[in-house]
């Protein structure tokens, strides 16, 4: 069994700019397009040339950012970001963009990812002097790349990224440069865009359209992109390796309306629901999915099964998702307070309730209730994914297998404990054809390693060990 890595695992969101006279206020609306991705944290650095000027705090970005902010945010580049820490990675001293001054050179980081070797490089450089003032593996950059020993800014950053393992999307601003770097795997999704005459990143399409941006596209696998006054320069500082974008990213995490990897979220999804009802049909009255990420699987399932889709379920708009709260408590507190059933609408009738995953097993089961309690007949619970049995290590909150209930339960096992009268998940097989369908596996592979245990890098426990193995 794979060692268990304790430390940060993040689903965060990444936006950057390069030349636009009000960098701050764009960044702002492109974090507010990924919200979604993070809301403990939000932080926005900017550029005038000279200076970094930092604002940041924590909790969503409408209360860490006001409009009288932004006077105190000058220059015309900028890199924000939005948080979410699982377990030890909550803290203002956590929240990025993480910013590092020198006399010579200051730099600003914003990461989304996870570093599986963070461990090993940790007591590497602790061992030769390195004082860590976060518990974020995202400062471990910071510190191999002022410890490399070279004089370029792109040098250093290169020897750096040869030395971390793992997944991440970085973006990293200067005073006078933005580096944006992408994992060899490309396992986080990240993608340039241009607003009139500036480049912008996202970690997802969403933030383009916002702005009113246009998408060029994605930041390949190992690439490592320069941006300056000089225009844009890219460099490879890895090897090419097939690309393992996370599944989950098109199961739960991305917004519908976002293009990864040159899928529609909302189309893949769909597809989803389509194959769900080919595999795993059922004799019901009306189709419902929870609300936000399983509504395209459930319309695609009704499609397909040819029963109607209702909205069964109601959110409440002004609660979080209840997926990435930090603890078992406050998403127990998070599932009572954000979703309605429809009473006049399942009342009497056999439910196929569709929802995306089933992590943990405590907002299926509380769903399946809030069903019940409204009159549903029958509940027959259809996910969109395979059953999640196996840690992620890439930087999604499951990196403990003891929680995953698909990991300790059988499906009928799981069935009984969330009270449904049948319960059915995608297969692996159906999944990767929603996504990839007949395109090239060497550029738009996934990484579903959480359904199948066939992880796309190695795996390093809490201690210092050799080489990286693809």
């Amino acid at each position: 069994m794979l060692a268990e890595i304790k430390g940060i695992n993040e689903e965060c969101g990444i936006f950057a700019i390069w030349g636009h006279e009000k960098a701050a206020e764009m960044t702002y609306y492109g974090l507010h397009a990924l919200q979604h991705r993070g809301q403990e944290g939000a932080g926005i650095v900017t550029t005038d040339g000279e200076t970094l000027h930092v604002h940041k705090g924590l909790g969503l970005l409408n209360d860490v950012l006001s409009e009288g902010e932004f006077s105190k945010l000058p220059g015309q580049s900028a890199i924000g970001h939005v948080l979410y820490g699982a377990e030890g990675g909550s803290g203002f001293e956590n929240v990025q963009p993480l910013v590092f001054r020198s006399s010579k050179t200051s730099m600003a980081i914003a990461h989304n990812g996870n570093l599986v070797n963070a461990h090993a490089l940790k007591n590497q450089l602790e061992a030769q002097g390195s004082i860590l003032q976060t518990t974020s593996d995202t400062e471990l950059l910071a510190h191999l790349i002022k410890r490399s020993g070279h004089l370029e800014m792109s040098e250093a950053i290169t020897a750096a990224l040869q030395m971390i393992k793992g997944s991440y999307a970085f973006s990293l601003l200067t005073e006078d440069q933005l580096f944006i770097a992408l994992d060899p795997r490309g396992i986080r999704p990240l993608s340039i865009g241009r607003l009139g005459e500036a480049y912008v990143i996202a970690s997802e399409t969403c933030a383009f359209d916002l702005i009113g941006a246009t998408y060029e596209r994605e930041v390949q696998p190992g690439e490592l992109i320069t941006i300056s006054d000089e225009g844009l320069q890219t460099q490879t500082f890895s090897t090419p390796m097939r690309r393992k974008l996370c599944a989950m990213e098109y199961v739960y995490f991305s917004r519908p309306d976002s293009d990864l990897n040159g899928v529609n979220v909302h189309a893949s999804r769909k597809i989803m629901g389509k194959e769900l009802a080919k595999e795993v049909p059922v004799v019901a009255d009306v189709v419902t999915g929870v609300p936000d990420s399983s509504i395209s699987a459930a319309i695609g399932f009704s499609e397909e099964s040819g029963i109607p889709y209702e909205l069964g379920l109601i959110k409440n708009r002004y609660v979080g998702r209840t997926f990435i709260q930090p603890s078992q408590e406050l998403r127990e507190q998070g599932v009572k307070m954000k979703l309605s059933a429809v009473r006049g609408l399942v009342d009497g009738k056999r439910v196929v309730m569709v929802d995306d995953s089933i992590v943990r097993g405590t907002t299926s089961k509380r769903i399946v209730r809030l069903l019940k309690e409204a009159g549903a007949k029958e509940v027959h619970v259809r996910i969109a994914s395979p059953p999640m049995n196996n840690p992620c290590f890439y930087g999604i909150d499951t990196s403990n297998k003891g929680e995953l209930i698909a990991a300790n339960h059988t499906v009928e096992e799981i069935r009984e404990i969330i009270g449904a009268d049948s319960l059915a998940f995608l297969s692996n097989e159906a999944l990767e054809r929603s996504i990839v369908a007949d395109r090239d596996m060497e550029q738009h592979g996934i990484c579903n390693a959480c359904f199948t245990g066939n992880y796309p890098t190695e795996i390093y426990p809490d201690t210092v060990l050799p080489a990286y193995k693809a």
